[in-house]
């Protein structure tokens, strides 16, 4: 059975087919988010600090990390503010993180810091970030995402994004990273533009089980880009890619709905032993309430919690849309 472990400095977290559903919390990520952007440009990491603690508590299985600021010269100033992030966040939680950057000397500077076995999110099928990434993974023994697209782009036929998806697990092998640490992003399209992204997408996660054995992950939030009521779309979405075979997600933890979707989801797929998370979860639960985590106390670094009390940018630019 394909497993992908990642960890934290004390918590170890297993991906794969028999284990509950990844969820990626993406929440720390500055693209689309100018007040984030302009916070962590000014050393301001209130929003990242709120940001790492809600999605803890509101049941992420891991947490999505980006620093990527701005598009001005990243190469200068990416990896020293992704670094300081990582260092804040980890010594916030306990949960595994991935190192979310299109710029690769940040993905190394966040490899040097980061406790336990991160994920690296991510390489594609682009010769140049190949070479650049999976060397990485292999001197790090970490597992990576890898974004089906190439240098033609993305391609809207399935079959070739499944070819590049198995092009990018041969080059990792002869890298010498195992296939069970290659996490293949498939690409969900919109539906609203693409009447058959779903149905796409569905064959596509079979066949990655079936014939490549890897696990598989996506940004959850593409499929209803573009439609009213994203949450509900998101939420019936949820279930159905698990049940092709999807084993995480990059998404929002904080959407009870979704949420909801998730747990109910590993109950009916058995990964929920003796449904005790759900039972856990929502032994208190009454109709016409909306479940969601308590509001978090936010402390500044060093004070609290944010001392260590407990132990989005990049994807768009490898996807094209940067």
């Amino acid at each position: 059975m394909t497993r992908t472990i990642v960890a934290s400095a004390s918590r170890e977290i297993i991906i794969g087919f028999d284990q509950p559903f990844c969820v990626i919390g993406e929440r720390i990520n500055p693209t689309g988010r100018k007040k984030l952007a302009a916070e962590m440009v000014a050393g301001n990491f209130e929003t990242v600090i709120r940001d790492a603690l809600e999605q803890a508590a509101a049941g992420a299985t891991m947490l999505d990390v980006n620093a990527g600021v701005t598009a001005v010269d990243p190469n200068a100033t990416e990896p020293d503010l992704l670094v300081q992030t990582l260092q804040i966040v980890q010594g916030l939680v306990d949960l595994p993180l991935s190192i979310d950057s299109s710029v690769t000397a940040a993905i190394e500077a966040g490899l040097r810091v980061a406790k336990g076995r991160p994920l690296v999110n991510s390489v594609t099928g682009e010769e140049e970030k190949l070479e650049a990434i999976l060397p990485l993974c292999r001197k790090y023994d970490v597992p990576v995402v890898a974004i089906s697209n190439d240098e033609t782009g993305i391609s809207m036929d399935p079959d070739v994004r499944f070819a590049v998806a198995k092009k990018i697990v041969e080059r990792a092998m002869d890298h010498g990273i195992k296939p069970h640490d290659v996490v293949v992003d498939p690409l969900v399209m919109p539906i609203g533009a693409l009447g058959d992204a779903g149905r796409q997408v569905f064959a596509l996660l079979r066949r990655l089980r079936e014939e490549l054995k890897v696990n598989t992950t996506c940004g959850l939030s593409n499929v209803s880009f573009g439609l009213p009521h994203r949450h509900g779309i998101n939420a019936a979405f949820i279930p159905m890619v698990i049940g092709a075979g999807m084993t995480s997600a990059i998404m929002n933890p904080c959407r009870p709905q979704e949420m909801e979707a998730v747990r109910g989801a590993n109950v009916l797929n058995g990964t929920d032993k003796d449904c005790m998370n759900w039972i856990r979860t929502y032994k208190d639960y009454k109709p016409g309430e909306v479940h969601a985590p308590a509001p978090v106390q936010v402390n500044a670094p060093g004070d609290g919690a944010a001392s260590g009390g407990r132990r989005r940018g990049g994807r768009e630019a490898r996807m094209g849309r940067g």
